[in-house]
């Protein structure tokens, strides 16, 4: 929670209703950061910051410079090397989302 900047009113609410600000940050598969932003209202969606980044920008127009293409280990076809996001985070054609299923002992959703 923070004191919201003054001559502010309602920008920095969140959804929980305490005031914040939010820290974005990625990191790669070392658990390095890579980038950091903050200062966004609370109010605003994890996506829609990240829509409102930098990052976003360069990641969407190619200018990122992610390492070439690389076959998985036992394969052949090349994979792009991309950022992996949780579920507040919109699927892109340069975002990849965890996929979502439950597999509880038991559950429904499991095949097997």
């Amino acid at each position: 929670m923070i004191q919201r900047p003054k001559n502010t009113v309602g920008e920095f609410y969140n959804y929980k209703k305490p005031e914040s600000i939010i820290l974005m940050a990625i990191v790669d598969a070392n658990y390095c950061f890579i980038y950091v932003n903050v200062g966004c209202q609370g109010r605003i969606s994890d996506g829609g910051v990240f829509r409102n980044t930098e990052f976003y920008r360069i990641l969407e127009n190619n200018d990122l410079y992610l390492t070439q293409c690389e076959a998985l280990p036992v394969r052949t076809i090349p994979v792009p090397y991309t950022p992996v996001a949780d579920d507040t985070f919109p699927l892109t054609r340069h975002m990849m989302k965890l996929y979502a299923t439950d597999l509880n002992k038991g559950s429904p959703k499991k095949s097997i």
